[in-house]
């Protein structure tokens, strides 16, 4: 099966459990804030390749991955693609690789995402707001796709990592720290809550494709207040 992608990582450290392939996706249905991948919006841009080829891929690095590590899907947003991301899930699967996909739980075929699932070990789950208020100002939709998927994944006891873009200005509080820690403690198995510091790197690719960005003026994360911040996400409630 055919499909696009943007590019392919070998040997990464940040998107899931040990030395993983990343596959990063062409598409996405979210138009976020602090997205720093414009150019991975449109899902017909970049790579046109084939499940096989990415699998293939895979398989020359198994030395390295398939104790700890695995595949990652990301993105975009790799459920956009869903046909072409089942096909991948389950070819790398059968070929015995530990799965992860790292989505923002949107954008996906619903009578496709049982199956998706199916073959996805970890779901990395982008953590975009808590309210559909700031979820809209924040993505440019509501809410509803996302507690479709997020429903889902707790119905097939899926094992999650939770990531948040920590945004100055927006959600660097200890009020949204602490709503975000009662929000997460409804959802049952995760296993790891990374809070991922904004930058603004992204800022010349905007430029280059002649699209506004609507963060512009808005300083990196500070390191150390991101510190202080996942420190209260450990406090009791």
């Amino acid at each position: 099966m055919q499909g696009y992608i943007h590019s392919i990582e070998t040997l990464g450290l940040a998107d899931g459990p040990g030395l993983r392939i990343v596959v990063f996706m062409q598409g996405c249905p979210l138009r976020c804030l602090f997205c720093h991948n414009p150019d991975t919006w449109e899902k017909g841009n970049n790579l046109l390749t084939t499940s096989d080829e990415i699998v293939n891929t895979v398989r020359k690095y198994r030395n390295f991955i398939e104790q700890n590590g695995g595949v990652t899907l990301s993105g975009g947003e790799p459920l956009f693609q869903s046909d072409f991301t089942l096909d991948i899930l389950k070819k790398c699967k059968k070929a015995g690789f530990h799965t992860a996909l790292d989505t923002s739980g949107t954008g996906y075929k619903k009578e496709l995402l049982d199956d998706i699932l199916k073959y996805t070990d970890l779901v990395l789950l982008d953590i975009k707001a808590i309210t559909n208020s700031s979820y809209k100002k924040m993505t440019g939709k509501d809410m509803s796709e996302f507690n479709y998927f997020l429903n889902k994944i707790q119905k097939l006891n899926k094992k999650i990592w939770i990531r948040q873009v920590v945004v100055p200005g927006i959600n660097d509080t200890k009020e949204y720290m602490f709503n975000l820690k009662k929000y997460l403690s409804k959802i049952k198995n995760i296993e790891r809550i990374d809070l991922l510091p904004y930058h603004n790197m992204g800022l010349e690719k905007y430029k280059k494709l002649n699209i506004k960005y609507r963060l512009e003026g808005t300083l990196d994360m500070d390191k150390n207040k991101l510190k202080e911040l996942e420190k209260l996400l450990k406090v009791k409630i």
